[in-house]
């Protein structure tokens, strides 16, 4: 595994600034459009099933966000930190390496900003008497409310996830 993420590493880390940051773009589009069907459902069942059930639920359908970015081969930041094998092996600079990131991670904020935008402007806050709305902006508060200690921490253990889920 160690090898292969080596080599993939690499590659990716040599892209060309226009091949990444659109595969960053669509990246951040495919999970923007995960969160908000996981948004959608968590709005439409809470109350109406346990708790458990309705975050199992939510994220399910989140991952087909994950999925797209697999099938469809878009450069998402969380995965490429992969990237770190190659460096750690030698077979890309910091630089190279740094480079990838940076590209990818302003694709995937102009990808996730450019979808949120249009969700919005597509009045998607609005369905269910208001509820999605209201599940999306209780979302950013208990999230904005975090610690940093746990925030860090939970960013930490889904990167885990996403790197599994893109390695499997």
């Amino acid at each position: 595994m160690a090898h292969k993420a080596e080599r993939i590493g690499a590659a990716k880390a040599r892209q060309d600034v226009l091949s990444l940051l659109t595969l960053g773009v669509l990246a951040g589009a495919f999970i923007a459009f995960g969160g908000i069907f996981s948004t959608i459902v968590a709005a439409g069942a809470a109350g109406e099933l346990p708790f458990g059930v309705v975050r199992l639920l939510s994220g399910l359908v989140f991952s087909l966000g994950l999925i797209l970015v697999v099938v469809g081969g878009a450069e998402l930041f969380t995965g490429n930190n992969l990237i770190v094998m190659a460096w750690a092996g030698g077979k890309v600079r910091l630089a190279e390496m740094l480079r990838a990131w940076a590209i990818v991670y302003i694709g995937n904020f102009i990808g996730a900003a450019a979808t949120a935008i249009m969700v919005f402007l597509a009045g998607t806050y609005a369905l269910g008497g208001g509820a999605v709305g209201v599940a999306a902006l209780a979302t950013a508060e208990a999230k904005a409310a975090l610690p940093f200690t746990e925030a860090l921490f939970r960013g930490i253990l889904c990167n885990v996830l996403v790197c599994l889920a893109v390695w499997l």
